[in-house]
């Protein structure tokens, strides 16, 4: 089996072909400490064809270096005259959607369309695995955290591309369900690189969560992950390190959360939970709950967006 296994002492690890003797104590591979301190190399940001165009905005077919790999993804840019400094950016964090399916620039596409109309730059990254990205077949056995490693490197690709138009410092986060815990991990391992965020239902900061509702049934992923990492009960240290809900106090966006009470896809505790743990640690968070409102939320949305929207035109403008 591919990907990093460790032994029963956590002092050796190997990756693929590749064995490295590491003398303890070392900082796991798979783990939020380590995405905290590794370096990324965001590059190379591409517009490709026109997809579409109307009165507010084009949008843009994209492609951007992470790491080694190719990811592809769109961009939304309002057509009026770019304020002084550009305009300011935003980078959208798609749910799940299997990536077998998945179609690029797919999943928030209403929040796309809304906030190009505000007056923002809109990057949606397709994430690896999904669209006309690079492959990564490792992807689920390293928690996904390869998303998080590519919505990263796409706010680097931003600051370093030669885009005039994209105001480089100003710059906010949107993360949907799974998007949102991409949203997270992104705030606890990268506290500086954007100066706000909002989660819309995102999945549980606490991996242990997400892993007995989607992961445990599917037996074959289960018995790999468990034989590599050992389960929450054997390893609870490993599964600590992989859970923003643990490292919560690194975090110095601003951030916003909305859930409906009606969500039978992630539930409304988690963000409970998540909000709660944000105001022990003393940062700045506002959370709306949504009654009768379901996971993509419906009768809401308006009031949703224009919260959002106005959250972020009090950060970025």
């Amino acid at each position: 089996m591919s990907g990093v296994v460790w032994d029963k002492n956590w002092s050796n690890w190997a990756w693929g072909s590749a064995s490295v003797s590491l003398e303890a104590p070392q900082i796991n591979p798979i783990s939020l400490p380590a995405y905290m301190v590794r370096e990324y190399d965001g590059r190379d940001l591409k517009l490709g064809s026109i997809l579409a165009k109307n009165e507010f905005y084009t949008r843009y077919f994209i492609t951007y270096k992470s790491g080694a790999l190719t990811v592809s993804g769109i961009m939304n840019v309002p057509n009026s005259n770019s304020p002084a400094g550009g305009f300011p950016v935003l980078i959208l964090n798609h749910g799940y959607i299997d990536p077998a399916i998945y179609t690029n620039g797919r999943g928030l596409k209403r929040e796309q369309d809304y906030l190009a109309r505000r007056g923002y730059a809109v990057v949606h990254s397709d994430y690896r695995n999904h669209a006309l990205s690079g492959k990564d077949p490792d992807a689920d056995m390293k928690f996904r955290l390869g998303y998080v490693e590519d919505v990263i490197n796409a706010v680097y690709a931003v600051k370093n591309s030669d885009l005039a138009y994209l105001n480089k410092e100003k710059i906010g986060m949107l993360g949907h369900s799974m998007g949102g815990g991409v949203a997270i991990n992104f705030l606890v391992t990268q506290p500086n690189l954007v100066k706000v965020a909002v989660l819309f239902a995102p999945v549980s900061a606490d991996w242990q969560d997400n892993f007995e509702k989607w992961t445990s049934h599917r037996l074959e992923l289960t018995q790999k992950l468990v034989a590599a990492y050992g389960s929450p009960q054997t390893s609870p240290e490993f599964w600590k390190n992989i859970s923003a809900i643990n490292f919560l106090d690194k975090i110095q966006t601003p951030i916003m959360v909305h859930h409906g009470d009606r969500d039978e896809s992630v539930p409304i505790a988690w963000s409970d939970k998540l909000a709660g743990k944000l105001k022990e640690n003393q940062k700045e968070v506002t959370y709306y709950t949504y009654s009768g409102e379901p996971h993509e939320f419906a009768w809401a949305w308006p009031l949703v967006m224009q919260r959002t929207a106005d959250f972020f035109d009090r950060y970025l403008k």
